[in-house]
């Protein structure tokens, strides 16, 4: 199969790099920049090229990510992105240093060279292109055994190639879209030079994956999938079924997390469409009682992922046969967000209860075949496999649920509450036409209460935040700029069908800064 590895040196922009190359249908992976000191790893991983990406330091700051010089000599094609450019460079002999003037955003770039199958195979020779640029050391000449192939006002060498080995680097970032011509820069990279085919597709993915998990599993044993509702774990299990079929047992847990009607609403859907066996366990006292007292996110994260293993634990028992793998729904983004560049122990940005919540003696193997995948993909992959549009269209909705919408401590009053209001917030929204617009809605009930008054009489009630974004992958999102008269019936319905709630408020932040979830 064509790989492409990506080793991500910090680079905000890393994520997009792998969605270029998936979006070329070459298969991709990220893994930490420490995996480029590691060249066992780097073989074993078989690339048909590697790409170096950007990041925050300078090459000769101590401690800064590195990679094997040995890397640039296996004869896999490399491409250096900004930083990775300035490393190849150090790593070949090469001086970076400072730059007097710092390029940050838009900047025009002279391509010397076009000719000969390099990047820049289809450009016009000494003419100028817009890219994006974020550095602020330059390499004044390339090392020995380079040659420059692009300038720029104030990087000599904005981009670079060996005069013999496939090896490439250029100084600013064709990954984005501010670089207007950079798809065709990747692209001749990963199939004038890598020689890669475009042969990743969601059908690929499919048949890739079903033979891997068949050999997993072998013959005999069984594996439970912790169906939650939401696409992620609905393919998952979609998935695997195609792979073991009548082995697979799903269970829904209902922790007394859920939306209105939600629970209904899965076994209706699930039955009718998978035709899997389907297992409802009722565990919200057993999930309630676990929470109860507890305001920390990340303290219910854990309880939650520990508590979900140990409802799981009892009704595998309930399952004829061997059990010997649990299936999860982890996403991409899901993994991304713990990876370090330095390879070691990286800001935890929230632990995902199917990522880090999971309790540490886990009785089985986990099958985790979405776990390379972006949230588009998943739906992709969920359309091939024939699930419905009901399914496959729904907005994401968190594991944990409800407990890390209600902010500060859980209790079936604030739950309660909060279900009426998101059910009324989703409800105007598809009636408004704006559903399938949406990447995802949701209502959170703040820890704090505001003065209002209500028929000439003081109020001191609840305040509740409503979340609606849009988004690609989860990996970047914006607030969804709604009509002034939708977010007016949906605030007025809400303070006037809902008792308790006098305020209601509109989330504008966008993520990064924020994550699209509270807490």
């Amino acid at each position: 199969m064509n790989k492409i590895l990506i080793l991500d040196y910090g680079s905000q922009f890393t994520q997009l790099i792998a969605r270029r190359v998936r979006e070329a249908h070459v298969y991709c992976e990220i893994h930490p920049a420490a995996r480029g000191t590691d060249l066992a790893f780097v073989r074993q991983f078989d690339p048909k090229g590697i790409v170096l990406s950007g990041g925050p330091n300078s090459v000769f700051d101590p401690g800064a990510p590195t990679a094997d010089p040995q890397l640039l000599a296996l004869g896999v094609p490399v491409l250096g992105i900004c930083y990775g450019m300035q490393l190849v460079a150090h790593l070949s002999g090469g001086t970076v240093r400072p730059s007097r003037e710092r390029e940050y955003g838009r900047a025009e770039v002279m391509i010397r060279e076009a000719a000969g199958g390099g990047l820049f195979q289809g450009f016009e020779p000494q003419s100028c292109i817009t890219v994006w640029a974020s550095h602020g050391d330059k390499i004044d000449q390339p090392p020995p055994q380079f040659h420059v192939t692009a300038t720029s006002a104030n990087a000599p060498v904005a981009a670079m190639q060996h005069d013999t080995r496939p090896i490439y680097g250029v100084l600013f970032h064709p990954e984005v879209a501010h670089t207007p011509r950079g798809g065709e820069i990747l692209h001749n990279f990963l199939f004038a030079i890598c020689g890669c085919t475009p042969d990743w597709t969601p059908g690929h993915f499919i048949e890739h994956e079903v033979d891997r998990i068949r050999t997993l599993v072998g013959p005999t044993q069984r594996a439970i999938c912790g169906l939650s509702g939401g696409v992620d774990s609905a393919v998952a299990a979609a998935l695997v079924h195609r792979a073991i079929g009548d082995r697979l047992s799903c269970i829904f847990v209902d922790h007394g997390l859920l939306r209105l009607h939600e629970r209904e609403q899965v076994e209706r859907a699930f039955r009718a469409h998978l035709g899997m066996d389907l297992r409802v366990v009722d565990a919200a006292t057993r999930f309630l009682g676990e929470l109860a007292g507890i305001d920390d996110p990340e303290e219910k994260r854990r309880r939650i992922g520990h508590t979900f293993i140990d409802v799981f634990e009892d009704a595998a028992r309930h399952v004829p046969g061997r059990v010997g793998f649990l299936v999860q729904g982890t996403l991409y983004p899901d993994v991304i967000e713990s990876a370090s560049p330095r390879g070691g122990p990286s800001v935890t940005i929230k632990t995902h209860h199917n990522v880090g919540g999971l309790r540490p003696d886990l009785p089985w193997k986990l099958i985790e075949p979405l776990r390379e995948l972006f949230k588009d993909e998943v739906r992709q992959v969920g359309r091939e496999l024939g699930l419905p549009e009901e399914i496959v269209g729904r907005h994401p909705f968190p594991g944990p649920g409800l407990a890390i919408r209600v902010l500060g401590p859980v209790t079936e009053e604030r739950l309660d509450l909060l279900r009426r209001v998101d059910a009324i917030y989703i409800e105007e929204i598809r009636t408004a036409g704006l559903y399938d617009q949406i990447w995802q809605a949701f209502a959170v009930l703040l820890p704090i209460r505001s003065v209002g008054v209500m028929g000439d009489g003081r109020t001191y009630d609840h305040v509740v935040a409503l979340r609606a974004v849009t988004s690609r992958d989860g990996m970047t999102a914006d607030w969804f700029p709604f009509p002034t008269d939708v977010l007016a019936k949906i605030s007025n319905r809400i303070i006037n069908e809902v008792r308790g709630v006098n305020r209601v408020v509109y989330d504008v932040s966008s993520k990064p800064p924020a994550t699209i979830e509270w807490e």
